[in-house]
């Protein structure tokens, strides 16, 4: 009963697979090897356009390298409040833009809204030195409470975005889990839809430690080769990267960990709205199921060896607010989630 996050899981069978294979032999190293150019020409066919392929070890590397990338002195990044960079990354992104500033944004459903973009870069005039100026957007797919943003919702940040020509950039820490609850294509979820960098993350969903910073635009690339060698990201082993790419994009692979994740997300909000002990404050849109849940039965669970976050309350809606003996948690599925490990968390409810 391990809902505590996906990074709990382990690697994939075939993920471990494709490590074990790219141990044989001698392969050229910093990413001149096979394998990488193999795993390089396979992003450029899921995507359906050209793209250069940056491996990292973490996403907090590869948001912040992402970001990085159009870094300005004074410069301004608007997210959601929420939002990964803001909350859980340890100034990382500031850090690797050389200061930059992080204005959040509040929006419903953990979503930047449009208009409440809008606002936030009307704070920062044109040419005015004591504000800063904007520098880039970054929004989360799917978000850190599990909601998914549409291609509409994307491509209408990125209008905004263009008021000030700046890029839309994607921690897609859950990418998959976010296009299979879509049902578009990786090239419809992102340039299609206006988005200039991707933070492409694997290890939730089954690699062991591979992420990616994928870049839309070739032309405008080279950069982040100088600031990935420079933030300690460049592996001289990097084909170990490429490898769990290799295994996990080979035969959809990705797609069918991602899918069974969210199906176990569903099935476990299925049995939370059956229970008299619980509620859930809306149906999950990815592998993040947010259940209200009586307190005492919270030590219970625990006590039977269940593994979950406690997660605070503020953004739920008023019709929605906890009661003195209630409290919010989070609990996230993965591709290791089995039914009968759900069967026995909704018993102990």
């Amino acid at each position: 009963m391990f809902f505590a996050s996906d990074n709990w899981a382990g690697a994939s069978d075939r993920v471990m697979a494709a490590l074990s294979s790219a141990n044989d032999g001698f392969a050229p190293a910093y990413g001149d090897d096979d394998i990488s150019r193999r795993v390089e020409a396979r992003f450029c066919d899921i995507f359906e356009r050209e793209v250069a392929v940056f491996f990292v070890a973490t996403g907090s590397a590869a948001n912040s390298l992402a970001l990085a990338h159009s870094a300005l002195p004074g410069g301004a990044i608007f997210c959601h409040d929420e939002a990964h960079v803001a909350v859980d990354e340890c100034g990382c992104p500031e850090f690797m833009t050389g200061g930059s500033k992080l204005v959040r944004i509040k929006g419903p459903g953990g979503k930047i809204p449009p208009e409440g973009l809008a606002r936030a870069l009307a704070g920062f005039q044109d040419g005015f030195v004591h504000h800063g100026r904007p520098q880039a957007v970054t929004i989360t797919q799917s978000s850190e409470i599990g909601t998914v943003y549409t291609c509409e919702e994307i491509a209408a940040i990125r209008k905004v975005a263009d008021t000030r020509a700046i890029p839309l950039h994607m921690d897609g820490a859950r990418f998959a889990n976010a296009l299979v609850s879509l049902g578009v294509t990786p090239a419809e979820m992102t340039w299609k839809a206006g988005v200039d960098l991707l933070s492409f993350g694997g290890t939730k969903n089954g690699c062991w430690c591979a992420e990616a910073v994928v870049v839309f635009d070739k032309d405008k690339a080279e950069e982040l080769s100088w600031l990935r060698k420079r933030a300690g990201q460049l592996f001289s082993k990097s084909r170990f990267v490429a490898a769990q790419f290799e295994g996990y994009l080979a035969d959809d692979h990705w797609l069918d960990l991602a899918r069974h994740s969210n199906a176990m997300a569903q099935k476990l909000a299925d049995a939370v709205e059956a229970s008299d002990n619980a509620r859930l404050p809306a149906r999950p849109q990815a592998n993040e199921t947010f259940v209200v849940v009586r307190k005492d039965r919270i030590e219970a669970m625990r006590a039977a060896g269940a593994a979950f976050y406690e997660w605070p309350a503020d953004g739920l809606a008023a019709d929605q607010a906890l009661k003195p003996d209630e409290e919010l948690i989070r609990l996230v599925t993965s591709f290791r989630t089995r039914e009968q490990d759900i069967d026995s968390f909704v018993a102990l409810l």
